[in-house]
């Protein structure tokens, strides 16, 4: 008789999501899915407003990363006038850019896979969370929380507010670096650098320890997609868009992003409002599953271009079979320490350029295309903003391809692989439970603009007959 069993909700992602297994006669997982089970509507909600108000309202789309969606969508604002903004205002754009990537990959990789891979994936989750985290092992709770504080004030001093600071506008910027904000970040990075070192040697000392998690979390061919730049460096911000698969041969190379639709095709399904992008070239959905993010955009790139983050690349580069791409997702998390190195290097860099505090920030322009696509790397992966006007810059249509759909067929079988590992049987383990979500938790997904408060993340799975009878029942508090 088949059962299934409900994880809802999986906790310590950002928005809301559940995962259903469903089991065979002996016991064994057969199908995997991760539901999404919100409707955020912002494109249809979106339509009829001028483009010059998007960066504002789309960075309410997540209150984690933001400062993506202002990015992307004030890049498709710069081609609707048709202009090149200035080269401060290009400066300080990437500067944001990376201390998106610093705040963020500090809050997945410490605090929220964190008490997973340090704590144990058996731990008590009465303790097993950021709390129980501080409590056990306040040193490295206290250096997540203070490289990702880091990002925070970086965005903070260049647009006023941490969160939903809609500084970055089509044509520029707002404002620019005070020379005083430059000095303050300055006297911060070797802070910024120290936690960093000491977070690659925890994590590589992990390694070691968790050889079946890194051989069932996620470990199985697929194509990768993201952007490089023109000369095939490590690229956040700009440059061309790159496919390969996992092999490592070229599928697209050296692709204008103003023609992703030619690569990317998105499907639907009705048990997720999730959509499924893919590979538009393949046979079959399943078949151009590709991944984005922090893992893609290592194995994407020739080099780093940055001198610690080509050391770690060379060593991340050795986890790949036979000299091929790194194909285990549990590898996200070595991957967004390398970003979180290869940015403080960039912001390092950056800010010893005289140009970082010019004044000149801002081009002006009325409305001169009637499309404009804004591409740029968030934390979690590629995101495009596909936007058309009319005469007056009124949106007409838009299309948002969020990093966390691209990912969403790779998910699917990442807890397909872990469920198919462990889950066994009719009793229920809180070590099995948290094992498929932290498969999820690898991609580090961004569903909504909320997050769950810590400490309180119920969660309740119930395994049922294939009557209907409950067989077996767990409650998280």
């Amino acid at each position: 008789m088949s059962r299934t069993i409900i994880i809802d909700p999986v906790t310590r992602i950002e928005g809301h999501a559940k995962i259903s297994l469903q089991l065979n006669d002996e016991g064994r997982v057969d199908q995997a899915r991760f539901h999404v089970t919100e409707l955020r509507g912002f494109e249809r909600f979106c339509e009829g407003r001028s483009f010059w108000e998007m960066p504002g309202i789309t960075a309410r789309i997540c209150g984690i990363c933001p400062v993506s969606h202002i990015l992307a969508s004030s890049k498709a604002g710069d081609q609707i006038l048709g202009v090149d903004i200035p080269e401060t205002a290009h400066v300080l754009r990437r500067l944001m850019n990376w201390a998106q990537l610093v705040q963020s990959h500090a809050l997945s990789f410490f605090l929220l896979s964190g008490p997973d891979l340090f704590m144990g994936m058996d731990t008590d989750p009465a303790t097993r969370n950021m709390a129980g985290l501080l409590a056990s092992d306040p040193g490295f709770a206290r250096d997540g929380i203070r490289l990702r504080r880091f990002g925070q004030e970086m965005i903070r001093l260049l647009s006023e507010k941490s969160i939903h600071g809609a500084w970055s506008v089509p044509g520029g910027v707002r404002t620019p670096l005070s020379e005083q904000g430059r000095q303050t970040l300055l006297a911060q990075l070797p802070e910024a650098f120290e936690i960093l070192e000491r977070a690659l040697d925890r994590h590589k000392n992990l390694l070691e320890r968790m050889g079946d998690e890194v051989l069932n979390y996620g470990d199985f061919p697929s194509l990768f997609m993201g952007l490089v730049g023109t000369d095939g460096s490590l690229e956040h911000y700009d440059g061309v868009l790159r496919v390969m698969d996992s092999q490592g041969r070229l599928l697209e190379d050296a692709l204008p992003t103003d023609r992703y639709a030619d690569v990317v095709q998105e499907t639907a399904e009705n048990w997720s409002y999730l959509k499924f992008p893919h590979y538009a070239a393949a046979s079959s959905p399943r078949e151009g599953m590709y991944r984005v993010g922090p893992l893609a955009r290592l194995n994407l790139c020739d080099f780093a271009g940055t001198p610690k983050a080509d050391r770690e690349l060379r060593q991340f580069r050795r986890l790949g079979e036979h000299g091929r791409p790194v194909t285990a997702s549990f590898h996200y998390h070595y991957a967004r320490l390398i970003e979180i190195l290869f940015s403080l290097e960039k912001i390092e860099e950056t800010l010893a350029a005289p140009v970082v505090t010019g004044t000149h920030v801002r081009s002006n322009a009325g409305v001169n295309r009637k499309r404009g696509i804004g591409v740029t790397e968030a934390p979690r992966g590629t995101l495009f903003h596909d936007y058309e006007v009319d005469d007056n810059g009124v949106l007409q249509r838009l299309n948002l391809v969020i990093a966390t759909g691209q990912n969403n067929l790779a998910m699917n079988e990442t807890i397909l692989q872990i469920a198919k590992e462990y889950v066994r049987g009719n009793q229920l383990q809180e070590g099995m439970l948290n094992r498929v979500e932290h498969g999820i938790r690898t991609f580090d997904p961004c569903l909504s603009c909320s997050t769950h408060a810590a400490g309180q993340m119920p969660i309740r799975i119930e395994l049922f007959d294939g009557q209907g009878r409950l067989l077996d029942a767990k409650m998280r508090s």
